[in-house]
């Protein structure tokens, strides 16, 4: 495993991807990135940032490999596909899943790369596209502790909280219980909302005097429900799906599910299955 990282790679130059690789360059580190979007990469080189067009290229020309993409599916890919990271790796790379996927993808990604020596760590991060903008994510992290120390400096050029949470899979759980707590506040600020609307209370003028109340909460400050909320129903869904394979009831979160899409409906976001 490699211990000094210099070279990092990024799969995946969206909304997080791409500020993550200008904050790499700004604190020293080499980097590397693609998409499968060429106009995501032409807006990385724009930036002075140099782009190939298959992760197996970044696997090559890196230490340590970020993987940012938005579902399951995509991290398998990016990872195991043909040319895939895996497919140019070579033993002691490090991978980093920086996307939310259920903790039991991060255990089949893992048995697959079993006796590769790539080694990989789950660090999905958390507070959204302004703290990426900024450099001030959060990341929880999971796998070997060798590995979190050797890839920490590089997380601290975009996160100003990284914290080591246990074995593989662990920081996929820390961010499923995150967004479990952060949708059930955001449906109780809404909710909250229409009623002082209802009652002839001004919701403005109510949140400044709530953010300072027992009932402030970090949704309440930062406002992401004027966004789209992309991720909502697929963040409940990891939670239920591994709630059930726990037979553990959470009827909260299948509330908080459903009042999420009630709030995109109303605002006429789309909904997974509308994309």
């Amino acid at each position: 495993m490699t211990t000094t990282i210099r070279r990092v790679g990024m799969i995946g130059l969206g909304k997080m991807g791409h500020p993550m690789c200008r904050h790499l360059r700004k604190g020293g580190f080499a980097v590397t990135g693609s998409d499968i979007s060429e106009a995501a990469r032409r807006s990385l080189e724009a930036a002075g940032i140099k782009t190939v067009a298959t992760a197996r290229e970044v696997a090559a020309a890196s230490d340590f490999v970020i993987v940012v993409v938005g579902f399951d599916s995509e991290a398998e890919a990016a990872i195991l596909g043909p040319d895939g990271v895996a497919a140019g790796a070579r033993p002691g790379l490090i991978v980093g899943v920086a996307s939310t996927v259920a903790p039991r993808t991060m255990t089949g990604i893992a048995a697959r790369l079993d006796g590769t020596g790539i080694v990989l760590i789950d660090m999905p991060l958390t507070r959204g596209e302004p703290a990426a903008e900024a450099g001030k994510m959060l990341t929880m992290v999971g796998g070997d502790e060798a590995a979190f120390i050797a890839v920490k400096p590089a997380l601290d050029t975009f996160a100003d909280a990284v914290f080591h949470v246990g074995a593989l899979g662990a920081g996929q759980v820390g961010k499923m219980v995150n967004n479990l707590i952060l949708w059930a506040c955001i449906s109780a600020n809404h909710e909250g909302f229409r009623l002082a609307e209802g009652l002839g209370v001004d919701p403005e003028r109510l949140r400044s005097a709530l953010i300072e109340s027992s009932a402030g909460n970090w949704a309440l400050k930062t406002r992401p429900e004027q966004q789209p909320m992309p991720w909502a129903e697929k963040d409940m869904r990891i939670v239920l799906g591994e709630a059930d394979k726990l037979r553990l009831a959470l009827p909260l979160c299948g509330v908080v599910k459903e009042v999420v899409k009630s709030v995109k409906y109303e605002r006429g976001w789309p909904t997974p299955e509308e994309r």
